[in-house]
């Protein structure tokens, strides 16, 4: 797709969905006036009379806990490392109001120098012509190893076509948050959470009472949904999508099974809340005590165990026929129209930001996975993992994991089998209608790219 086209489409995007659109960052946070600004300002060149170069860095926070001013501490450090390189974080509010307002920058000719955005919106800023490859500044430094050391479950929402568009930063599987006190109350062995479907259902049913629900799975827009879809499209055999991204798998027997289970959750055996469970409110729900069992990001893992007055357990994903999540969380991401020289200064922040050191300490303070291998062999991380083994499940679980939906179209894609899902889990459609009509409506968007 041409540049301009699609400046144009992404400008009609932003003036629909930017009309309805706040944040919806767990975090809690406003938006601060350097984030209201993001659209009028540009990060500005290095002066004449200056060597140093000044970055603008968008990011977004997702999850609950004070990441703010982990995120400004970790600018500093950089800046104190390189004191050529000054480095502006902007915080922009959930994934969704970074994306948008990343958009209106590009098509405005304002791009940030460098941005934390979803792994899955690759191909999204792809269409736009508007980011790097990153394959030039890895193969400089001569270091041939570089990419072996991150994780390849993160690597399939970052690489196409054999390049490599972006690095895995701040990012996460689904996980299993289960209250152990309740398993207990009931009966259950609070060391063996359910790791079947059937267990799931069982127990969940369980555990359920008229003061508590046995599970909450959220199912909110802009993307929850989609994304817990996932976890039970691989956990019963198959990915929703190609690697190219110009294909999708919807209407399957196995995701109509998929999908009715889930469905069954609430409908048959009355052990979750019917109808759309949001995001946000699902952590709160299970620190709450109103929900035994949650699924959720293990971004939240630091959040849960700050908050939570009781005991809590943390596991992979139940299987069907297999074990399974979807990866998750943003990608540092470099963009195209800032000059080389602000690029050169952008690739060394990002290798800043993933070096194992300080990839170790990030999942220690935010409960996101450690993105490269060699961060779980720090001592601050063997330390923290001998003391909270709950940390080591998601990491675990990426021998399981498959990159997250991720296509051409992305928005259109996504927004079809989200709808598809909400009207299953609201009984307004069957399963087997409600994903054959969302791949009717995801091959007219990926028509043009095929």
């Amino acid at each position: 797709m041409k540049k301009t086209m699609a400046t144009s489409l992404v400008l009609t995007t932003i003036a629909v969905v930017g009309a309805g659109c706040g944040s919806n960052g767990e975090g809690g946070k406003e938006a601060t006036p350097a984030a209201a600004s993001v659209e009028a300002s540009g990060a500005p060149s290095a002066s004449a009379g200056t060597e140093k170069v000044e970055l603008t860095f968008y990011y977004p926070i997702q999850v609950g806990g004070p990441l703010t001013a982990t995120i400004e501490s970790m600018a500093e450090q950089f800046t104190k490392e390189n004191p050529n390189i000054v480095v502006k974080p902007v915080y922009t509010g959930s994934y969704g109001d970074t994306t948008l307002k990343t958009q209106a920058a590009v098509a405005g000719g304002n791009s940030p120098d460098v941005a934390v955005l979803l792994a899955a919106d690759l191909f999204s800023f792809m269409d736009m012509d508007s980011i790097v490859p990153l394959d030039e500044f890895i193969a400089q430094d001569g270091d041939d190893g570089f990419l072996d050391d991150f994780y390849p479950a993160f690597l399939e929402n970052s690489q196409v076509e054999g390049k490599t568009y972006s690095l895995p930063f701040q990012r996460s599987t689904v996980v299993l948050y289960y209250n152990k006190d309740a398993f207990k109350e009931v009966g259950l062995d609070p060391e063996q959470p359910p790791a079947t479907w059937d267990e799931l259902a069982k127990s969940a049913k369980q555990l359920t009472n008229e003061d508590r629900w046995g599970i909450e799975i959220p199912s909110s827009a802009p993307t929850s949904a989609t994304w817990m879809f996932s976890g039970f499209a691989i956990q019963n055999g198959k990915n929703l999508m190609s690697q190219d991204g110009k294909e999708v798998y919807f209407d399957t027997p196995e995701n109509e099974e998929a999908l009715q289970f889930w469905v069954d959750l609430s409908k048959k055996d009355k052990a979750m809340p019917e109808n759309v469970i949001e995001w946000a409110t699902t952590p709160s729900d299970f620190l709450e005590q109103k929900t035994a069992m949650m699924f959720h990001t293990t971004g939240n893992l630091a959040n849960i165990r700050q908050n939570a007055k009781f005991d809590f357990g943390v596991a992979m994903l139940p299987q069907n026929k297999q074990f399974g999540s979807p990866t998750g969380g943003g990608n540092l991401y470099i963009f195209k129209d800032i000059g080389k020289e602000r690029q050169e200064a952008a690739w060394k922040f990002v290798k800043f930001m993933t070096d194992p050191e300080r990839a170790a300490q990030w999942s220690i303070d935010t409960g996101y996975v450690g993105v490269r291998k060699s961060s779980y062999e720090t001592e601050a991380m063997k330390q923290y993992t001998e003391q909270f083994p709950a940390a080591l499940v998601a990491r675990d679980q990426l021998a399981y994991a498959k990159g997250e939906l991720s296509t051409h179209n992305n928005g259109k894609v996504t927004a079809a089998l989200n709808d598809a899902i909400q009207a299953a889990l609201y009984g307004k459609v069957t399963p087997a209608e409600a994903l054959k009509g969302a791949q009717t409506e995801a091959d007219k968007a990926l028509a043009s790219f095929k």
